[in-house]
């Protein structure tokens, strides 16, 4: 189903547009207006399922275990299950997805340093620089398409802004250039950790889920951030 606003005439109430005359870059970056009329309260945050107008429920059949959808993206790399990631379980769940050794030790190593401390019980780091899911949520860093809300709940009107604001080309998918678009315009000043954490995070999204086009499908995305899609490309590398 199309986001772009690009064809929606003006609102005869000035309270509703989204695009001031006198800045560009909000008629550069559209929002959907009629996206309350595709999807229920787009505007609540879910907490359980990630959902979109394609998907008023959340991933089909997917058993949420009671996870925020925050918890749910983390929990394929939680290997055995035990509510705890390690950057073994790290490592095994990139080299899962299709990720090669470089890219899967790098991952590793950065990912469990830069989520092990925010995430710990208490306030004694981790020798084992260990990810707790249930603090997921405190590993949440800036500069992000804000599709998760700082509990981890995900938020639909910002998961859909990602495609009307920059998927120009394609309604409903990101070419690699209209990505680093939204990359750069999602950095928030002087926030280079974000910067970066991000940079990377999509990136690498991009590099195991693009189609045969280079492109990133709507769908990729949105099964991104509940952890469908982990275990889709999983299956996939197992059976080839």
């Amino acid at each position: 189903m199309a986001s772009s606003s690009s064809s929606s005439p003006p609102s005869s109430d000035p309270s509703l547009e989204t695009v001031a005359p006198h800045a560009a870059v909000t008629g550069e970056r559209k929002l959907n207006p009629n996206l309350q009329e595709q999807l229920p309260k787009p505007y609540l945050a879910r907490a359980l399922a990630a959902v979109d107008p394609s998907h008023p429920q959340g991933t089909r059949g997917r058993d949420a275990r009671g996870m925020s959808v925050l918890q749910q993206h983390a929990a394929f790399f939680d290997r055995n299950g035990d509510g705890i990631i390690y950057p073994w379980e790290t490592f095994q769940g990139l080299r899962a997805i299709g990720c090669g050794y470089p890219v899967s030790i790098a991952g590793a190593i950065l990912i469990n340093l830069v989520l092990s401390y925010p995430t710990q019980p208490g306030w004694m780091p981790s020798p084992l620089f260990s990810i707790h899911i249930k603090n997921i949520h405190k590993g949440k860093h800036g500069s992000d398409s804000e599709a998760y809300d700082t509990e981890g709940r995900f938020d639909p009107s910002k998961f859909d802004a990602i495609f009307s604001k920059y998927g120009r080309t394609h309604p409903n998918a990101l070419t690699k250039d209209e990505l680093n678009s939204m990359i750069k315009a999602n950095r928030n000043m002087y926030d280079f950790i974000g910067w970066i954490t991000s940079a990377g995070e999509w990136m690498l999204l991009y590099s195991v889920a693009k189609d045969k086009e280079g492109l990133l499908q709507r769908e990729t995305v949105r099964s991104a951030f509940d952890g469908s899609l982990f275990e889709r490309l999983q299956d996939s590398k197992k059976s080839a």
